[in-house]
């Protein structure tokens, strides 16, 4: 039969070899959710470019929408002018 002392180192030796196997273990899940929640965060930063880029596109388009109705007003005002000179013409 084994000595007190050698099952005491036995028993030292298989709880380290456990530990190390659950430390191992740990550190793969801690791994796992590192690269879950990178892949989370690099999600959240495009969704957050995604937004960023349609809030430009809609200034642009609304910059567009507005410079389309001055543009449509003023070629109104044209036209009424140049209608107005072409009755004065005629007139005389």
């Amino acid at each position: 039969m084994a000595s007190r002392t050698e099952r005491f180192k036995t028993a030292a030796v298989k709880a380290a070899r456990t530990a190390r196997k659950w430390a191992q273990t740990a550190a793969r899940e801690a791994d796992r959710l590192l690269q879950e929640a990178q892949k989370r965060a690099k999600t959240d930063e495009r969704q957050r470019r995604i937004k960023a880029a349609l809030r430009r596109t809609g200034k642009v388009l609304k910059a567009a929408g507005r410079a389309a109705i001055v543009a449509g007003v003023a070629a109104g005002i044209a036209s009424a002018r140049a209608e107005n000179r072409k009755l004065r013409k005629k007139t005389p």
